[in-house]
């Protein structure tokens, strides 16, 4: 058990007879590696750009609601008096009539 163990850390697996084989497949296992580290950093950042297209999502969404709100304050009857009355504009005090027009068949 101890001499396997110094042939391993010493590094003599990859330089007897059969090395090769041992040289293909650590090639092969740091291929591997090399594939899954770029497969996580390439889901990594799908996830943060994901999470800045949420963010902006939400900021949109806010403004969004900011002006409907702002444009349901503006159409507010009150509010129109108020700007006439700057204008020197006031509401009518006599009611609108009915014009009914007879057709002539």
């Amino acid at each position: 058990m101890k001499e396997s163990l110094y042939s391993i850390l010493k590094g003599k697996f990859l330089v007897s007879g059969d090395a090769a084989n041992n040289w293909r497949f650590i090639i092969f296992a740091s291929l591997l590696a090399i594939i899954m580290i770029a497969s996580s950093h390439s889901a990594d950042k799908k996830v943060h750009y994901i999470a800045e297209l949420n963010d902006e999502v939400r900021e949109l969404r806010s403004e969004f609601v900011d002006g409907r709100s702002e444009l349901m304050r503006l159409r507010l009857e009150s509010y129109i008096m108020v700007k006439m009355k700057e204008r020197g504009l006031a509401p009518s005090t006599t009611p609108p009539k009915k014009i009914r027009v007879k057709s002539q068949r």
